[in-house]
């Protein structure tokens, strides 16, 4: 095998011959470390690389693996970090001038699992400022750019990890997700995004955007490797206090058991509505797929995620100030003019402002989840549109412009308000060579079967072969 294929296997077929002995882990670092030495300047996907610690970590994983002591499929694996997630003793931007020399006393708890399960970090991605965005344009380290396009956006705010799993830069990598920040880049990227439950993974010493709506997640190019990082990252943690004490099954346990016999759920009246003509026919032949393999189609209504917009912003923006006053007070300079007029009107959300927003918040749940009296999954497009031009700023779809961020983030926002699993994964291209993304979204606490339907629409479909045109 070439040290250019090295790349493109995916982390379960990388954990297969590492434990078999058939794959050096430095040799495997090695391939990753010079692929992104000849790609990135074309990508943008890094802000930090550490390049002596991987190989340093791949020696010590050979080492263990050549002596018998496999620790499990994320062994020698090389995984990058979306830089919010601290690291020891190595900068965390947070992707801002405000925080570009923060060196943090210790690691995440992530990390520590990451470290504890073998992995080799190879750095951290690039994102938008503060993950309060969309597109992952920033205007301090540079803008990422697509894979597939590099005059499109990866999306964002975990652009850089988007780019950097598309593009064979890393086997996988974390993204955070507080309004779609996981499945938006997976779908414009056209790779697997999951933003578990909330409370699932934990989120100590990730910098947050919104305590409320921050998830913690893997990015991978496929489903089975999504479900095998989960499984790394998941689990109590009583630093974070949003950290659930749900057990945390095996979540590759259910991937092989196919769709006979499932509910799934379409909400067309929000979900398929001003969607990317491209994008809603690549969604809908998605879904025949999975009614094909023993599915059933259910439409459903949920009427209060028409709101969703309206009920998230006090709650985002009032959350989002709190966190950033003490530093708009010291460093308000150094932020972007962009995210200085985000973070701005959340200063000015009242108390009860905020409060109805989470009643209403509440009401759009308990709505949710009686849904799932009548379907076992959601089925949806992932983002109303492929990756836009780094230049767009708006867009018109069934004749109603909106945002670009707007677009992007409608579908997938209602989930982190729900604090329900989602994923999304490719399931189409446009006739110009976009991916698109397929949601999937279930009940709190079972990813097992988000999983289980993205895994048997994936293995049925031929996305997953298709590779950027580096």
């Amino acid at each position: 095998m070439s040290a250019d294929e090295l790349f493109y296997l995916s982390i379960a077929e990388a954990a297969a011959r590492i434990k078999a002995g058939a794959l050096s882990p430095v040799e495997l670092t090695q391939a990753y470390l010079a692929r992104i030495e000849r790609l990135d300047s074309q990508l943008n996907a890094y802000i930090t690389l550490f390049w002596d610690e991987a190989l340093a970590a791949a020696r010590q994983a050979e080492e263990e693996v050549v002596a018998g002591h496999y620790r499990g499929p994320l062994h020698g694996i090389p995984l990058a970090l979306k830089d919010l997630v601290y690291t020891r003793h190595v900068r965390t931007t947070g992707g801002s001038r405000v925080l570009s020399s923060f060196l943090p006393e210790e690691d995440a708890t992530i990390v520590g699992k990451l470290r504890e399960a073998g992995a080799v970090l190879l750095g951290k991605t690039g994102m938008h400022e503060f993950a309060y965005g969309p597109t992952g344009l920033n205007p301090h380290f540079g803008n990422v750019r697509n894979p597939w396009d590099a005059a499109r956006m990866t999306g964002g705010s975990s652009s850089g990890s988007g780019a950097a799993v598309a593009a064979g830069l890393c086997a996988g990598a974390i993204g955070s997700d507080t309004g779609g920040s996981i499945r938006i880049p997976a779908s414009l990227c056209g790779i697997v995004g999951l933003k578990p439950t909330y409370g699932r993974v934990s989120r100590y010493g990730v910098l947050p955007l919104s305590w409320s709506l921050d998830h913690v997640g893997p990015m991978t190019r496929t489903v089975e490797d999504a479900a095998l990082f989960l499984n790394a990252l998941a689990g109590h943690d009583p630093k974070d206090p949003a950290s659930a004490r749900e057990p945390a099954p095996n979540a590759t346990a259910a991937l092989g058991t196919g769709v006979q016999g499932l509910r799934l759920g379409l909400a067309r009246d929000y979900f398929f509505s001003r969607v990317n003509p491209e994008v809603l026919a690549a969604v809908e032949r998605a879904v025949a797929l999975l009614e094909e393999q023993g599915a059933s189609v259910h439409d459903v209504a949920l009427p209060l995620v028409h709101q969703a917009s309206f009920i998230n912003s006090p709650i985002i923006q009032g959350e989002a100030a709190t966190y950033h006053l003490p530093l708009l007070r010291s460093r308000w300079q150094d932020y972007s003019p962009e995210v200085r007029l985000r973070l701005l009107p959340g200063l000015a959300v009242t108390g009860s402002m905020y409060l109805n927003g989470q009643r209403a918040r509440a009401l759009m749940t308990q709505q949710a989840l009686a849904l799932f009296d009548q379907v076992d999954l959601l089925i949806s497009p992932a983002t109303s549109i492929p990756a836009p031009l780094i230049e767009e700023e708006s867009i018109t779809l069934d004749g109603r412009t909106e945002t670009v961020s707007n677009a992007l983030t409608r579908l997938a926002r209602p989930f982190n308000m729900t604090g329900f699993p989602a994923i999304s994964l490719p399931c189409g291209f446009t006739t110009g060579g976009l991916p698109v993304g397929l949601q999937i979204a279930g009940r709190p606490w079972d990813e097992a079967t988000v999983l289980r339907a993205a895994y048997a629409y994936e293995q049925a479909s031929p996305w997953r072969q298709r590779r950027p045109p580096l």
